[in-house]
Order: structure tokens, then C-alpha cells, then sequence
């Protein structure tokens, strides 16, 4: 390790963790450049042609995620692809990936799932493509700032039965037995993040690692009441050391009640088991239970440092209420109408609008102001009891907003896999004209185009809606959303631009 900005404290311990052999492995990995990874959206990659074996700079799938993760060569401009702002795939480090493994072997039938530290989406958008259909992800983040970018993230990723909160762990205490999963990506030291995040490296020491894990033991105990006995537990850091990771999940076992998982790891992935020396456990049994936990490390998997081990919560694991027979689908429904109130001066909304979702049957509508929005009704019982007890930011998908007697389409309805196309005009556009739609620029549609709100796509995936006046069209994509640098660039992860223009 020739890297001067990282302290001999760590350098020290890393050594005693991984012994002579791992450690060289490790040091001389911390000089290379870092890996970039791509993990491509179920239900949209599709409609653009995007596949890990033919990605623009593919450098290979990433083992762990097959069929869904792919590495690149060099890390492109994302910025100017208008596939990764229609959320048709999401940059991410590619041993987080992981994660898919656990909730394809664990969870198999539908689910109510809470992400607690989502931001800023990449496990949360995995996450809501990894449920069985039926279930619901609730995404948190309890920083407001960073709450704003896993919204984003989530309404761009497009499925409707998510829920958006901007609460603290201990706010979902009120929920008891509420979650069938929980997934803790728990703030860390960032041991494993060093090649790429320069503050994890100048803040590192061992008392501040002693801090981290007695946050992420805080953190653990205000939220597991909301885990239903016998729920899952999915618990990662981005870090390496055992006082975080293994020490952490005995914590677990041991303190809060759970049974500690087996994983599915190929021999040929690279990843690394327990570090926690069986000389440092007096228990047999302790020592036997720590084992089946995750390390990625650099030098020995491409990519950065993750840790990650899957408990079960002690208890009888009952059926989830959400898991609903067709009768009581319907009998839910019944009630979550009849329970509904409209104010009189709402007028509902028409059908012409309940026409813009596929399965408009399976939504609840309802309005907050001028914003009407589009909830799962088989959910609806749940969600109102997250918001009541937690900061619901966003649920389900927004659909409209209105102005006057005009009924104006947002941009998540756009960004919705439940978007029925059939319902308005659409435009296929080049890139050089879907670039300038991302930047929010004012556009030309061509002649024959019908008047009114248009939706956009590029390479047969929406990117946004635009109102088209005759002359000139009214951009809609969101202000806050848009290509701001003046860098100029070109990339698609497809590979082809269609930079023919319109004729």
C-alpha cells in the first residue's frame, strides 16, 4: 500500500484482521482505480434493448447478479445518457449487488419491506426488483437532503407500490410487527469505500469506528420492534472490521433475538467468510454461528468493500395480512372506499385520467390539493398507518396536478411501468433532441403532432411529457431534475444514440 493519506493505525489493523497474505492482496488493491458496475431495471431494460452482455463499455457480468449486473471499462458520462434518467438502469458498486442473492433465496411470497437507510436508492430500487409482486417497499432516509435524492432515484426506477418516508429509525417503533423485512444498510466507518470516498479515509481511527458501532447498535434497537417475530433481517456495512460486522451480528443474535442465516456464495466469487478470530470467541457455539456472514474485499472481489449477513427474528413467523386472497383483495378495497372521504369542493377525478395507469381498477385514487395520486388499494389500510406514525413523502404513483379545469400529467406518471402508453400521443425522439428535453429546454415536435400533453421517448423508454402548443412545446420535465452542466457530451449504455433526427 504506497497511498500516504491512509494512516499507519489502519494499515496496522487491517493486517492483524487479514493476516500477511490477505493484507497484501488488500494494499495493492488500494492503488488501483476502482471498478464501475451497472444494474440494469427488470421493468424497463427491456422495452430499450439493454442487456449485460451487450452494454456500451462492458467489461463483463458482475457473478453475483447474472442477468442484471454488468461492469464497465471506464466510468462514462451518465450524466448525458437519457436511459439512465428514464431509471432504465442504475450505476451501483457491484458487491452490493449482493443483496439480491439473499431476497431471492429468503423472501418468496409477498412482503411489506422497509429499507431504513435507502439513500441514495441503489439498494432500494434492487430491493423493489427483487420482491415477489404484492408486496410493498417503504424506502427511508432520515436526512432530508439525501431523502430528496432516493425519491428521485425511486419515482425515476418507476414501480407504483413504493412508499417514501423522511423519518428517524426510532419513529417506526410505532409500527410494532409492521415489517415483514428489514433491510439496514447502517452507516459505517467506510473502511471499504476508501479507494473512491476521500472523507472515509481522513476520518478513519479506531475510536471513531467504536463510534459507528455503537450508532449502528442504537439504530438496530430503535427499529427492531417494527420486525415481525420471525422476519428477516438483512444487516451491511461498507466497512470491514469485525467491532461493525461480526461483532455487530452476535450483538444481534445474542441481545435482540435472532438466528443467524446461511448464504448462498460461490467458491468462485472471491468472497470472504468470518474474520472474527475463533481464538477471540470463548463460546463453541458463538463461534459455530458467526460464520455464515459475507465479506467483499478489494483484491479478492471486483469491487469495493461490503459486508453483509441475513438473521431471522426469534419467534413464530405468522402470515403476513398483506399476502390477501382475491375475496379479501375485494373486501379490502370495499373498505379502504368506504373510509375514503373526498371534500366537496374536490371534484373527482375523470375517467380519462384513471385511463392514464394499466390496472386502473387495482389503484385507489386520491387527492392532496391539486395533486391527485394513485395508491395500491389492497395497501391502502397500511399506508395509512405509516402515515401515521412516520413521514410519508411519497406513496404509490402522483399522477396529476390541477390547474383550473386542466389536468396536467406529472413526471412520475411518465417514469411509471403502470404508464398506459395507449393514452397519449407519443413521440419517439433522436438523442440530440432528448438531451435538450433533459436540460428543460423549449422544444419543436414535428408538424403532425395532436396538441395537448405529448409523451417522449428515446430508444422506446419514456424519458418525460411535454404540451405541446402548435409552434413550440412546453417542456414538463421537473426543474430540479434537469442537466445543468454546461460540459458537453454524448453516451448511451445501449451504445446506439439514434442521432437521426425526426423527419
Amino acid at each position: 500500500m504506497t497511498r500516504p493519506d491512509i494512516s499507519q493505525e489502519f494499515k496496522d489493523y487491517a493486517l492483524r484482521l487479514l493476516g500477511t497474505e490477505r493484507y497484501a492482496r488488500f494494499a495493492q488493491a488500494l492503488d488501483e482505480e476502482p471498478s464501475v458496475s451497472v444494474r440494469l431495471n427488470p421493468f424497463k431494460s427491456l422495452w430499450a434493448g439493454l442487456s449485460t452482455e451487450y452494454l456500451n463499455g462492458g467489461d463483463g457480468p458482475v457473478p453475483w447478479a447474472s442477468g442484471e449486473g454488468g461492469y464497465l471499462s471506464e466510468r462514462p458520462p451518465f450524466t448525458f445518457d437519457p436511459l439512465f434518467h428514464a431509471g432504465a438502469y442504475y450505476v451501483q458498486e457491484a458487491a452490493s449487488m449482493f443483496l439480491g442473492q439473499v431476497l431471492c433465496r429468503y423472501v418468496t411470497r409477498p412482503v411489506i419491506a422497509l429499507d431504513l437507510c435507502a439513500a441514495p436508492g441503489g439498494k432500494s430500487t434492487h430491493i423493489r426488483s427483487c420482491l415477489p409482486e404484492g408486496s410493498l417497499l417503504v424506502a427511508n432516509e432520515p436526512v432530508k437532503a439525501r431523502a430528496q435524492v432516493l425519491l428521485e432515484n425511486l419515482t425515476k426506477w418507476g414501480h407504483p407500490d413504493v412508499v417514501v418516508t423522511n423519518s428517524y429509525p426510532r419513529d417506526f417503533a410505532r409500527l410494532p410487527a409492521f415489517f415483514d423485512l428489514l433491510v439496514t444498510d447502517v452507516p459505517c466507518s467506510g473502511e471499504g469505500m476508501f479507494r473512491k470516498e476521500e472523507d472515509a479515509v481522513t476520518g478513519w481511527s479506531m475510536e471513531a469506528v467504536r463510534m459507528c458501532r455503537d450508532r449502528q447498535r442504537e439504530i438496530l434497537r430503535d427499529v427492531w420492534p417494527s420486525l415481525k417475530p420471525g422476519g428477516l433481517l438483512v444487516y451491511s456495512t461498507c466497512t470491514l472490521n469485525t467491532l461493525e460486522d461480526e461483532e455487530n451480528v452476535a450483538w444481534i443474535a445474542e441481545e435482540l433475538g435472532a438466528e443467524i442465516l446461511p448464504l448462498d456464495v460461490e467458491p468462485g466469487w472471491g468472497v470472504v467468510g468470518n474474520l472474527l478470530p475463533l481464538s477471540s470467541v470463548k463460546d463453541t457455539v458463538k463461534a459455530e454461528r458467526l460464520f455464515p456472514v459475507a465479506h467483499f474485499i478489494p483484491g479478492f472481489t471486483r469491487g469495493e468493500g461490503f459486508f453483509l449477513a441475513v438473521l431471522r427474528k426469534n419467534g413464530e413467523e405468522g402470515v403476513s395480512d398483506w399476502g390477501m386472497s382475491s375475496d379479501r383483495y375485494k373486501s379490502e378495497r370495499v373498505k379502504s372506499k368506504k373510509k375514503r372521504t373526498v371534500q366537496a369542493s374536490v371534484p373527482a377525478l375523470p375517467a380519462s385520467c384513471r385511463s392514464w395507469l394499466l390496472h386502473a381498477d387495482t389503484f385507489d385514487f386520491v387527492s392532496d390539493g391539486p395533486v391527485w395520486t394513485a395508491i395500491r388499494a389492497s395497501f391502502s389500510r397500511q399506508i395509512g398507518l405509516l402515515r401515521e406514525s412516520v413521514k410519508v413523502w411519497q406513496v404509490g404513483v402522483p399522477l396529476a396536478t390541477v390547474k383550473g379545469k386542466d389536468y396536467i400529467p406529472l413526471h412520475a406518471l411518465a417514469m411509471s411501468v403502470d404508464l398506459n402508453r395507449a393514452a397519449f400521443p407519443v413521440v419517439p425522439v433522436s438523442y440530440d433532441m432528448a438531451v435538450p428535453y433533459l436540460r428543460k429546454e423549449v422544444l419543436v415536435l414535428p408538424p403532425d403532432t395532436p396538441k395537448g400533453y405529448v409523451l417522449l421517448t428515446f430508444q422506446d423508454t419514456p424519458i418525460g411529457f411535454v404540451k405541446n402548443i402548435g409552434g413550440r412545446a412546453n417542456n414538463l420535465y421537473p426543474q430540479e431534475w434537469k442537466i445543468r452542466t454546461s460540459y458537453l457530451s454524448t453516451y448511451s449504455l445501449k451504445g446506439d444514440l439514434w442521432r437521426k433526427s425526426i423527419e
